[in-house]
């Protein structure tokens, strides 16, 4: 069978918006994998990543008519997703946890450990969104679990390969100098990870 050759986006919209299912199939192709690591790294569990995914998806089909720029319909895709992530996550925060667990017993870390933990994440986190939105994008995609290659994080967030490991830097020492000029006890060296590994 022969390959076809890959379509640039805007061609790949427009055949979209002609109702090509194989256009529509070559689009979700292309951007669902990176769409599950962004869910992914903002702490969605599995069925409401994939209710935020589908959301998404819905919200460009409502909207393929109006997309001025297709050649940036990934960084749409990426923003779109994001706005879905968090209205998931605020539902999320307000389910009531009912009395019936009261009774289980306790497995949890012993308090100090646990309390050293949390106000740490907490600190971190409070830290975390003091960055520029670009930045807490970028960082969200790239911890996500296994991490996604710097080609589908360029192709969902609009950047160029060889700008994501210098953008990370700059976001990460970023972090760490909020964490720093912060009243946080956290050891601001963790932040980085280890370094940029690809």
């Amino acid at each position: 069978m022969e390959q076809r050759p890959e379509l640039d986006l805007p061609e790949l919209v427009e055949r979209v918006r002609a109702a090509d299912p194989v256009a529509w199939a070559t689009l979700t192709d292309r951007y669902t994998k990176l769409l599950w690591f962004i869910a992914r790294g903002m702490r969605l569990n599995s069925e409401d990543a994939a209710d935020a995914i589908q959301t998404t998806w819905l919200r460009l089909v409502e909207r393929i008519d109006t997309v001025r720029q297709p050649e940036s319909i990934g960084s749409w895709l990426a923003t779109t997703l994001r706005h879905e992530c968090l209205a998931a996550l605020r539902r999320r925060s307000k389910v009531v946890v009912s009395d019936i667990w009261a009774d289980l017993p306790d497995d949890a870390d012993p308090l100090d450990d646990g309390l050293l933990r949390t106000e740490q994440d907490a600190a971190l986190w409070r830290a975390f969104g003091l960055l520029k939105t670009r930045c807490q994008t970028l960082l969200r995609v790239l911890m996500a679990d296994p991490p996604p290659s710097y080609t589908e994080v360029a192709a969902a967030l609009d950047m160029r390969v060889g700008s994501i490991g210098p953008t990370r830097q700059r976001c990460l020492a970023a972090l760490r100098d909020i964490m720093s000029a912060g009243s946080y006890q956290f050891d601001a060296k963790a932040i980085d990870g280890g370094g940029d590994q690809r």
